[in-house]
């Protein structure tokens, strides 16, 4: 037992040894209490014969009377909390204890005024009551006085339905000095109407208005069951205005009655994107993925390391973590190691642009998955080191696809970006490179010549022959996504860092615009890709309406209950090198494929030379090792006929 269990049990006895000792003073009390005002409040007026009949007798029934209280658990009730199934339980006993009174000292001592047994039995029970209830009147008292000094919020409801009648009768079951003002309800059968006492002010199109009106400084959002599109159109609206936001997550707590006010949550950057959650078939992935070994390089990155985690819910046989920042990788081994103990986990450091050491963990672990994540991706640092991008995105994507093959992997998935769409910058270059380099592994395999594809190393490695390429069946395929919420060096942790240090708030143009997903989409898709992948595909997510950064700024700082260009200055910086005002999900050639998903695409392949392709890449790793800047450049610009830096901006 612990100190505090033990600390907890001494505290209870101790009170209830107190109670023990206050009922017996208040039967004695009660009765003495009954005579002395049935005489007219005069000590000296009650007859000696009933002074004596009292005494005698009640010396003996308190004592016995709170023995019996014992037995029917009056000392076992938490009275912090006492209600109304106590309150009938006191009553009850002390009346019966009462009639038991009158019996007994009738029969065997006295028969006593008929005053002296009623009033007894009523000042038993008060006093008895007054004793268990005390703590709960004070902290009525307190919570009255609380709701004096406190001027609260002034709430407005969106919602006038079961779920709004949920958190109303919430809010005013806390008495913390909040109060709902208003309700708007799109429905017009409620305008004009009374919720709860609260009136129906009318529509979404009344929100700006009626928050004027009625001083309205926080909105509870009480929608669950809402489409992602209706709520998305109220959000907006409320960011428009000064007041805090809150939403209640969703239907579940409509369905048990559970939507409180503890449950509404602050509305997220994901709630005004505008685009329902994309659904994935998490059986299907589960089934490919159960008992094979997974590798995943970068998978300390944001998106590396979710995918771990995701891969780690579907039992694989052996999840092999790949990263070069040691950190990271720690980071993610020892969640994995708390929330799956039983996962065979193994965590190693190196680079994918080592040659000898990646094939060293393809031919002692032999994945039957890759899943390659490992990359730089951060636009202007690849602008001024163009040559550490292509010996790390495209050479290292070269090598880790060579090793997977050579090996004998099942399928290898790239992890891409929409910024390989017709790209402006060196770093959307390089990755367009990586998802030429799948496409030809992927072609030259399906035709029978995985033996024609050449080892691009930098040093000596055991030359792969062409009777060990015979029979290679693995199957290459990307997946290209935009901007990724959360992830590291994305724009809305760096938004956030702006706005806690009071601004400014930095946006490049005031035009700029981008598509986004949540880290969870992304891997969600990755991940599919992974189940149903045919080879050569490029895997292309309908990511909905592209976003106004300058918007998402704005509702960051609403957010955060401050004022843009008021509290919060938002200054524009201007177009960094290579950066695009807005981003492609597919080249105007590629064309697209359905798939089951409405949501998830297949970009046709695009024709290409896959020898002329594996030369310019020899040449390519040949001026990227010897750091020629300028050279690269322009060997980028005749490999990738895509690539157009002058369009930048």
């Amino acid at each position: 037992m612990s100190l505090g269990t033990g600390h907890k049990i001494a505290r209870w006895k101790k009170f209830a040894a107190l109670l023990v000792v206050y009922d017996m003073l208040a039967i004695i009390a009660s009765y003495f209490l009954a005579l002395y005002v049935r005489f007219d409040f005069v000590y000296g007026a009650i007859p000696k014969g009933y002074l004596e009949a009292y005494a005698q007798f009640i010396l003996v029934f308190a004592p016995v009377s709170v023995i019996v209280f014992c037995f029917v658990n009056m000392y076992r009730t938490m009275w912090s909390f006492a209600g109304l199934s106590l309150l009938i339980h006191v009553v009850i006993v002390s009346i019966i204890d009462s009639i038991i009174h009158a019996i007994l000292i009738t029969v065997f001592v006295k028969r006593m005024p008929a005053s002296y047994y009623l009033l007894g039995a009523v000042f038993q029970g008060v006093l008895l009551i007054s004793a268990r209830f005390i703590n709960r009147f004070r902290i009525y008292v307190r919570a009255l006085i609380k709701k004096n000094k406190l001027p609260g919020k002034r709430i407005m409801l969106i919602g006038a339905g079961d779920a709004g009648q949920s958190v109303l009768r919430d809010i005013r079951t806390r008495n913390d000095g909040n109060q709902v003002v208003c309700a708007i309800d799109d429905n017009p059968n409620k305008w004009h109407r009374e919720f709860g006492s609260v009136p129906v002010v009318g529509s979404r199109d009344d929100i700006l208005r009626a928050v004027q009106e009625y001083k309205v400084d926080t909105i509870f959002l009480t929608m669950p069951s809402a489409p992602a599109e209706t709520k998305r159109e109220i959000l907006n609206i409320c960011s428009e205005t000064d007041c805090e936001v809150k939403q209640l997550p969703g239907i579940y707590q409509l369905i048990t009655g559970d939507a409180l006010v503890s449950q509404l949550k602050e509305v997220s950057v994901e709630d005004l994107l505008g685009r329902p959650p994309i659904k994935i078939n998490v059986e299907e992935i589960s089934e490919y993925n159960r008992g094979k070994t997974i590798l995943v390089t970068g998978g300390g990155g944001s998106i590396g390391s979710e995918l771990c985690r995701q891969i780690a819910n579907h039992s694989p046989k052996k999840l092999i973590i790949f990263d070069i920042y040691e950190n990271n990788a720690y980071d993610i081994q020892m969640e994995l190691k708390y929330t799956h103990p039983e996962l065979d986990l193994e965590v190693l450091i190196g680079s994918v642009r080592d040659s000898r050491r990646i094939f060293g963990v393809f031919e002692t672990y032999h994945p039957q998955i890759v899943y390659h994540a490992a990359a730089h991706k951060h636009v202007p640092l690849m602008e001024d080191s163009p040559c550490e991008a292509i010996k790390n995105n495209a050479i290292g994507t070269y090598k880790t696809a060579y090793a997977a093959m050579a090996n004998g992997a099942e399928r290898f998935v790239l992890i891409s970006t929409d910024k390989a769409v017709n790209p402006t910058n060196v770093m959307g270059a390089s990755k367009r490179l990586c998802e030429m380099i799948i496409q030809s592994f992927d072609r030259k395999i399906k035709a029978g010549k995985a033996y024609e594809i050449p080892q691009l190393f930098t040093h000596e490695h055991r030359k792969t022959t062409a009777k060990e390429l015979k029979n290679v069946q693995t199957e290459f395929t990307a997946v290209r996504f935009g901007n990724v919420l959360g992830s590291n060096g994305s724009v809305i942790p760096l938004f956030r860092r702006q706005i806690e240090q009071g601004g400014p708030v930095t946006v490049t143009h005031p035009d700029i615009i981008r598509y986004f997903m949540t880290i969870p989409e992304a891997v969600s898709l990755v991940l599919l890709a992974g189940a149903n992948a045919k080879g050569g595909e490029i895997f292309v997510l309908d990511m909905g309406s592209p976003v106004k950064i300058v918007s998402l700024a704005r509702n960051l700082i609403k957010q955060s209950g401050l004022r843009p260009d008021i509290d919060i200055k938002i200054e524009y910086t201007g177009l960094r090198p290579g950066e695009k005002l807005y981003e492609e999900k597919l080249m105007a050639e590629e064309g697209i494929q359905r798939t089951e998903n409405d949501l998830i695409h297949i970009g046709n392949p695009i024709p290409l030379d896959e020898d002329k392709l594996f030369r310019d890449l020899a040449t390519i790793m040949e001026a990227a090792y010897s750091n020629n800047d300028s050279k690269i450049r322009d060997l980028i610009l005749e490999s990738v006929p895509t690539y157009h830096p002058e369009n930048a901006g």
